[in-house]
C-alpha cells in the first residue's frame, strides 16, 4: 500500500469518496427496487385471472432472488473484489429490466416474476454497498459511511415512484411496460458509476488466520444473535406491510398514482434519516436507535388500524420507513462489532441470506394474508415480533453489563 493510500485511510478520504459513489449507485439500485414494490403487485393483479392472492409474487420473487444471491455475492467479491461484483450485478440489473418490460408486453406472469427474481439477485450485491462503504472507513466513520450509502435511497425514493408515474402509460394501453424499460436505463447508469470505486481486497492472512473463526462460533455471540434478529424483524415486518399496502389502497378505492406516491413517501422516510442516523448511533448507541426503530414500526400498525383514508395509508407508510431506517441501520452497525476483517464477507453474506430469506417469506405471505384475512391482520402481526426484539435488546444490554462487571 502506498503512502498516499495509507494517508487516505487515516483521514477517511478514500472512504468518503467510495461512500459518495456508492450512495449515488444506491439511489439507482434502490429506485429499481421501489419500482417493483410499487408496480409488481399491480402488474400481477392485472395478469392473474383467478387467484389474485399470488399478485405479490413478483415482489416475493425479487426478495427471494436477493436471498439466493447474498452468499454468492459474498463469495464472488471475496475472490474478485467489490468493483467486479458490483459492476457485474448492475449489468444483470439491465438485463432484468429489459426482460420485465418484454414480459409485460407479452402478458407472461411467470416470466415477469423471473425477471423480478433476476433483479433481486442483482440487488443482493446492492445490499453489500453499505458494508463496502465501511470496508475502507475508520471505526469512527463506519456508522456514518453506512448512513451515507443508505442516504442515497432518498433520491431513490423520488426517482423510483416518479419513474413509475412518468412511464406507466408510455406504451398505453399496456401499463408499466415503459416503466421496466426505464428501470434497465437506471441500472445502466449505476454500472457506469460503480466502475470508479476503489476498495482494496482484504490483506492476505496467514494460513491459520485466513478462514477466521468458525461461522458457528461467530453466530453464537449474543450480539450477533440480537443484531440478526433485529435486522431480520425490521426488514421483514417492513416488507410484510409495504408489499400489501398498494393492493390495500386500490381495494379501498384509491388510485395507482396514490399508491405510487405513498411508496415514494415511504422510501423517502426509509432513507431520509440516514443523513443523521449515523450521528444518532454515535451519540446514543446502537441499541437505543434500534429500539426507537422497533417502536416506530409498531406505531405504523397503530395508525394503519385507525382507518383506511389516504392519510392513514401515507402516515403509516412514513412511520414504516422511519422504523426500518433506525431498526435496520442500527442492527447493521451492531453486526459490524461481531466479526474480524478476514471474516467480513462470509458473515455479511450469511446475515443478508437470513434477512432476505425471512423478507421473502414475509412478502410472499403478505398477499395471501391480505386476501384471506384482511388489512387489519397484516398490521396486527407486527406487534409480537416488535415485543420479542425489544426483549432481546434488554437481555443483551443486561448480559453485557454483567460481563463488564465480572471482568
Amino acid at each position: 500500500m502506498t503512502a498516499a493510500t495509507t494517508e487516505e485511510f487515516v483521514d477517511d478520504r478514500l472512504a468518503k469518496r467510495n461512500a459518495l459513489l456508492l450512495a449515488l449507485a444506491q439511489a439507482l439500485g434502490g429506485a429499481s427496487a421501489s419500482i417493483v414494490i410499487a408496480t409488481g403487485p399491480l402488474v400481477g393483479y392485472m395478469m392473474l385471472e383467478s387467484d389474485k392472492s399470488l399478485a405479490t409474487l413478483p415482489v416475493s420473487a425479487m426478495v427471494l432472488g436477493t436471498a439466493f444471491g447474498t452468499i454468492p455475492a459474498g463469495m464472488f467479491m471475496r475472490r474478485y473484489g467489490r468493483r467486479a461484483g458490483f459492476t457485474g450485478a448492475a449489468f444483470l440489473g439491465v438485463l432484468s429490466g429489459l426482460l420485465a418490460s418484454y414480459s409485460v408486453f407479452v402478458d407472461q406472469f411467470m416470466l415477469f416474476s423471473l425477471a423480478c427474481c433476476m433483479g433481486g439477485f442483482a440487488g443482493a450485491f446492492v445490499q453489500q454497498y453499505r458494508f463496502a462503504a465501511a470496508d475502507t472507513a475508520s471505526d469512527a466513520f463506519k456508522p456514518k459511511a453506512i448512513s451515507w450509502v443508505l442516504a442515497g435511497g432518498v433520491l431513490a425514493g423520488i426517482v423510483g415512484p416518479q419513474t413509475v408515474i412518468a412511464t406507466k402509460d408510455m406504451f398505453a394501453p399496456i401499463l408499466f411496460a415503459g416503466t421496466y424499460l426505464a428501470q434497465a436505463g437506471l441500472a445502466f447508469i449505476a454500472l457506469f458509476l460503480l466502475a470508479f470505486i476503489r476498495i482494496p481486497k482484504p490483506p492476505r492472512q496467514s494460513h491459520a488466520q485466513a478462514g477466521g473463526r468458525p461461522l458457528r462460533q461467530i453466530m453464537a455471540q449474543p450480539r450477533f444473535i440480537v443484531a440478526a434478529a433485529c435486522g431480520i424483524s425490521s426488514y421483514a415486518l417492513m416488507s410484510l406491510v409495504m408489499t400489501a399496502t398498494p393492493l390495500a389502497m386500490i381495494a379501498c378505492g384509491l388510485t395507482e398514482t396514490d399508491a405510487a406516491l405513498g411508496i415514494q413517501w415511504h422510501v423517502l422516510a426509509m432513507f431520509g434519516p440516514s443523513f443523521f442516523t449515523g450521528n444518532l448511533i454515535a451519540r446514543y448507541g446502537k441499541e437505543r436507535i434500534v429500539s426507537i426503530g422497533l417502536a416506530l414500526l409498531a406505531g405504523c400498525s397503530i395508525v394503519a388500524l385507525m382507518g383506511i383514508e389516504l392519510a392513514h395509508f401515507w402516515i403509516a407508510l412514513v412511520l414504516l420507513g422511519l422504523g426500518w431506517n433506525f431498526g435496520f441501520i442500527g442492527a447493521t452497525a451492531m453486526l459490524t462489532d461481531t466479526y474480524r476483517p478476514e471474516e467480513r464477507n462470509l458473515v455479511q453474506a450469511v446475515n443478508d441470506f437470513l434477512v432476505f430469506g425471512f423478507v421473502a417469506a414475509a412478502s410472499f405471505s403478505s398477499g395471501a394474508l391480505l386476501n384471506i384475512f384482511g388489512w387489519a391482520t397484516v398490521n396486527v402481526i407486527v406487534f409480537p415480533f416488535v415485543l420479542l426484539c425489544l426483549g432481546l435488546l434488554v437481555w443483551l444490554t443486561v448480559s453485557e453489563r454483567k460481563a463488564v462487571t465480572n471482568a
